[in-house]
């Protein structure tokens, strides 16, 4: 699709929520699903429910250690002496039954002896002898855990576009399942660049920097297991760059650069994308990262990330990687995690766009205190480095003083 124009040109800068709107509005999840090894679905989307081939527990089994009793031997308001005939151990059911007047020692998980309807703790009996002591105001039933009761056979455990997480594993290992379907992975193109970019390894020459935006996307995307397709350092040079839009776009579900997207004179980005295909914003109201490039170039997305390391960051981390998720079929929708905390610096801020300074986020007894982490240029990456959250601002904030209450986005389960 060619379209000689952005959408945009005739607005203002979009919010974040504007932004993440527009964004989660256009992109659908990719297709493709395969099978694999229950190991080897960590941190995978699942293509497919997982469903229950029994049920869960097996049987009616004891909650607690102690001893199964017929609740109609009990006294309601005396104790009640039992004579103790067996005993059941988990994987190893008692063979009888509970008869009239008797009770089996029964440990937890241990399959409900027949006969038996009700589990008393070990910890409110007392032994006497070969019999066991049971007080009064027992409920019958109790202690008891269906057959079932977590999930019954044919039920949902784990439902389509779920992330499978270590409890996940194990859920689905305690199902006997040893293979999963999930989502295929997402294809992911990035490269950086600029004249003045420079790779590791080399001498600087004079005006030069190292890449670290490389580097710190591909740590981001590996976190997310995407399967990363470097393309290195592109130049400021427009047919390197259309060059590198159609190979990128030819391979991948999403295109990732950073740099490139502003205003300057060498910056081709979105020029090239509006005419190979098509953006729908470039600039945004926040800081860092207000110019970002979102669009599409055949069949692929594609971010365009700015140039300062932070920014990058912070544009990933804001719009891009739920992005990734959505696209790899992870549902529901990921909702922003942000928590009071007290600001122990003063901030100047100005009202009208969305700021995420870098903090450090401590537990001061029961209140939570953020500080920041130094110089906050958008190129310090040292910042994002010695950070464990952003220090996030509102479009409606104004300045800040020490003592007064911020939102914080803490980057576990984030970064």
């Amino acid at each position: 699709m060619n379209q000689s124009s952005s959408p945009q040109n005739a607005r203002s800068m979009l919010t974040v929520a504007e932004a993440r709107e527009l964004i989660f509005g256009q992109i659908v999840p990719v297709q493709g699903w395969e099978q694999v090894a229950v190991r080897d679905a960590l941190d995978r989307i699942l293509a497919e429910d997982v469903v229950a081939p029994f049920n869960v527990p097996a049987h009616d089994n004891s909650a607690m250690d102690g001893y199964a009793v017929r609740a109609e031997d009990l006294s309601p308001d005396d104790e009640t002496r039992l004579k103790v005939v067996g005993t059941a151990f988990a994987g190893k059911p008692f063979s009888g039954m509970a008869g009239p007047a008797q009770a089996i020692r029964i440990m937890t998980g241990a399959t409900i002896p027949r006969g038996a309807d009700t589990i008393v703790p070990q910890e409110e009996t007392r032994q006497d002898g070969d019999g066991v002591i049971i007080p009064a105001d027992q409920r019958k039933g109790q202690h008891l855990r269906r057959a079932g009761e977590d999930l019954a056979l044919g039920g949902v455990a784990i439902a389509a576009g779920r992330r499978c997480g270590p409890a996940e594993l194990g859920l689905i290992a305690s199902l006997g399942i040893a293979e999963v379907a999930v989502r295929r992975r997402l294809r992911v193109a990035f490269f950086s660049t600029g004249d003045e970019i420079a790779s590791i390894g080399r001498p600087l020459a004079p005006g030069q920097v190292y890449d670290s935006n490389r580097y710190t996307l591909f740590g981001a995307l590996r976190r997310l297991d995407c399967e990363v397709i470097d393309m290195g350092v592109i130049k400021d040079e427009p047919t390197s760059l259309e060059r590198a839009f159609r190979d990128a776009a030819a391979t991948a579900d999403v295109i990732l650069t950073s740099g490139g997207v502003s205003v300057g004179e060498a910056d081709f980005i979105r020029e090239l994308v509006n005419r190979l295909g098509h953006v729908e914003f470039w600039k945004l109201a926040i800081k860092p990262g207000r110019p970002m490039a979102f669009g599409r170039i055949g069949n692929a997305w594609m971010f365009g990330l700015p140039g300062n390391p932070v920014a990058v960051l912070v544009t990933f981390y804001q719009f891009v990687r739920d992005a990734l998720l959505h696209l790899g079929g992870l549902t529901p929708l990921p909702t922003p995690i942000l928590v009071p905390a007290i600001c122990t610096d003063a901030i100047r801020k100005r009202p009208g766009r969305r700021e995420f300074l870098r903090g450090r986020l401590e537990f001061d007894g029961e209140s939570r205190r953020v500080s920041l982490t130094g110089a906050q240029g958008s190129g310090i990456l040292k910042s994002m480095s010695d950070a464990n959250c952003f220090v996030v601002l509102t479009e409606e904030s104004g300045n800040i003083e020490p003592g007064q209450q911020v939102l914080v986005q803490p980057f576990d389960g984030l970064i």
